[in-house]
């Protein structure tokens, strides 16, 4: 079978490699045949050729040569299934959970899949994952109606903690980022769209306009964090959604006890419910259907489709990759 692999930073080629055996499926897991993935920014670390921690990697660090890494966003067909709830020829979305889903077939955990409208092309129906995982996250945030809301971030997955947060009754949902988002602002439910590094933000807000909960969704980087502490009211809340790159992080402890914060963070648990909460939130709002995958690229120019990926601009959110 054919699979994309990494050659080196910035670099793609595609390989011939043994297919996986159906018969050597481990309990629970299936075989999938990919039709589209998306790039996550969880993926471009390795892309660049720098170091995250990975469970694809040999010893769960840095960027790995295996062949189809790194993408975990994937939709594809069930081939075999040795999961109860999966049969071959079912359409499904999800998580590739070894993030080898640039490849012709993928050995995955069926906990991590789920049906989907079929009426949705693979490559707009690859969005449920990443909004499965706001989705989550959101829960752990517990009632966020009638309070006003920031998200630091307004790539893919900040416009979706945007729009689930003004769908769950925030007041007001303001989104932070350097690169002008205002063209979709409204779309995902942003109030008011900041172009402006964090910080900046964070030290020009009075009292008055601190919001009561705060997202990090950027990550890779330990900027970010402090903006947030500084930006959200006594009292609030923080979610830590971007992923680290560095394992440990300066935090300012001193404003953390002084306004009585909670700092929350993790991954998505509940796999199969939240993506089939998810495809229930998007019929709920089709407006969000034609403008969060806005490029689609062939699989075999997936090296241009992360190089664009890496380079944030206005008008470029989600980037998908034709598998078909």
């Amino acid at each position: 079978m054919w699979a994309q692999t990494l050659s080196g930073p910035f670099r793609f080629e595609q390989v011939e490699v043994a297919a996986p055996d159906p018969a050597a499926l481990p309990p629970g897991h299936v075989l999938l045949a990919p039709r589209a993935g998306a790039i996550c920014g969880s993926d471009l670390p390795n892309f660049r050729g720098g170091v995250w921690p990975h469970p694809a990697a040999e010893d769960g660090w840095g960027a790995t040569r295996a062949p189809g890494f790194p993408m975990h966003e994937v939709v594809g067909e069930v081939v075999a299934s040795e999961h109860p709830g999966h049969s071959p020829g079912d359409l499904v979305v999800g998580w590739a959970s070894m993030f080898d889903a640039l490849a012709e077939l993928v050995v995955t955990d069926g906990e991590g899949l789920a049906p989907y409208d079929t009426s949705l092309p693979p490559t707009t129906a690859v969005m449920l994952q990443p909004l499965a995982c706001v989705l989550y996250a959101v829960e752990q945030l517990g009632d966020v109606s009638g309070q006003p809301v920031a998200v630091i971030g307004q790539g893919p997955i900040g416009l979706l903690f945007s729009s689930v947060l003004k769908a769950r009754g925030a007041t007001r949902v303001t989104g932070v980022d350097p690169v002008d988002r205002s063209d979709v602002a409204s779309v995902f439910g942003v109030d008011e769209a900041v172009t402006a590094r964090a910080e900046r933000w964070a030290g020009a807000l009075a009292d008055a306009d601190r919001p009561s909960v705060v997202v990090e969704a950027v990550g890779h980087q330990v900027s970010t964090l402090q903006p947030a502490l500084d930006a959200v009211a006594h009292g609030g809340q923080v979610f830590y959604f971007g992923v680290p790159d560095d394992p440990i992080y300066p935090f300012d402890m001193m404003t953390f006890l002084r306004k009585n914060l909670t700092l929350r963070s993790g991954v998505a648990l509940e796999r199969r419910r939240v993506l089939t909460d998810a495809g229930a939130f998007l019929a709920e709002h089709p407006e969000l259907r034609d403008c969060y995958v806005t490029h689609v690229h062939p699989v075999a120019d997936v090296e241009a489709a992360f190089g664009a990926a890496i380079s944030p601009r206005p008008g470029q959110l989600k980037i998908a990759v034709d598998m078909t």
